[in-house]
Parts: structure tokens; sequence; C-alpha cells
């Protein structure tokens, strides 16, 4: 399934690295950016995250709520948000079903791992709108935050 700009939000419930459910419609009224990420504790999703959690306030600023999901245990997520300094809610997509419904999964990823999330950046308006759709094949890339922050200033 591919996600689209101007498609509605799929809908999803998953647990935290606190273990607390988190479900995209209670965040309905806010501008929500998600980001999938193949694996915690590797080079290029420690990179990228940790930018995220060092422009927060900007993203706050912003009036949006980010969050990292990938199929990693809550247990490995709540270590990897321990040991970075996270400011963001991690998700953990376990099941791999959330990132299926995006658009954001690879049946093949490196050393033989199958069902890893793709890295990917949504942002979803206040109304549950995709505004902003980046699934990338490339897992060494990141995504492109300016647009993402840009994405964000429209909104408001």
């Amino acid at each position: 399934m591919t996600i689209n700009k101007g498609d509605k939000a799929p809908d999803f419930t998953l647990h935290s690295s606190d273990r607390k459910k988190v479900s995209l419609s209670d965040h309905r009224g806010k501008n929500v950016v998600l980001l999938f990420f193949p694996l915690a504790f590797t080079g290029v999703c420690t990179a990228e995250l940790c930018s995220v959690r060092d422009d927060m306030s900007e993203y706050e600023a912003l009036d949006a709520e980010v969050f990292g999901i990938s199929i990693d245990t809550v247990m490995v997520l709540d270590k990897f948000k321990e040991e970075q300094g996270y400011n963001f809610t991690l998700l953990s997509d376990f099941n791999k079903e959330v990132c299926r419904s995006y658009g954001s999964y690879y049946d093949e990823f490196v050393l033989g791992m199958k069902g890893v999330a793709k890295r990917s950046a949504f942002v979803i308006d206040k109304e549950g709108v995709i505004k902003y759709a980046e699934v990338l094949d490339n897992a060494g890339e990141q995504p492109d935050f300016e647009a993402v922050k840009s994405t964000l200033n429209d909104l408001n």
C-alpha cells in the first residue's frame, strides 16, 4: 500500500517505549510527524533521531507532535530513548502492521533480515490528512527535514 499527500492517515494504536498505548486518532487537533526508522541503535537511525531531538523546539513551535516508529520491542526502544535522551515518543510496531499500512516496509533488508520499517516521514494535519509523505528506499538516506518543517509551517 502506498500513502500519498491528501490521503486520510491510517489510524493505529501502538505501545510506546514506556508501555502506554498511543493512538493516532487521540492526537487529532494537532499536527503530527511520523518518522518510521529501520532499527534502534544503528548509525543512520541514531543520527536521524538525534537531529529531531536537537530541533524539538522547532517542532513544538510548529505545533507538531513527533513519533518515531520502528519494529523494535518496547524494551529496546526504552533503552534507545534513555541512552540518546530523545524528547519525543518512540512507538513499537513489532507486529509490522503500521509500517505496512503506510507503505514503509522492506520485505528484505540487510543481513537477511525480513520485515523492517523503511525510513519514512509523514506530516499529518489536525484533521488527520497526510500533507507530506516521503518513503526512502535507501536506508542510508535521511528524510528531508526542511521539507517536513516547511509543510508544518504552511499548516500554521
